[in-house]
């Protein structure tokens, strides 16, 4: 019985170490993670930033089609 109980505490005891172990990995992980979603969020709003100008529809008196070509070539230029 005790030699079941010291096999039962030094894997229990493994477990708890090996818990640790992956919890603070995952931490790391997770901070990682945040900081590149950060990261990726800035770079596209600099993005949409500077795309936002280009795009923009003129609500006048020609088509959204007519509106849609002048904004292809404005890109393409």
């Amino acid at each position: 019985m005790d030699r079941e109980n010291s096999e039962l505490y030094l894997r229990n005891y493994q477990i708890m170490w090996e818990n640790e172990r992956l919890r603070k990995k995952a931490q790391r992980l997770n901070q990682e993670n945040q900081a590149l979603l950060s990261e990726l969020k800035r770079k596209l709003a600099a993005i949409n930033a500077k795309r936002k100008p280009e795009f923009e529809v003129n609500m006048g008196s020609s088509s959204v089609s007519d509106q849609m070509e002048a904004n292809k070539r404005q890109v393409l230029e």
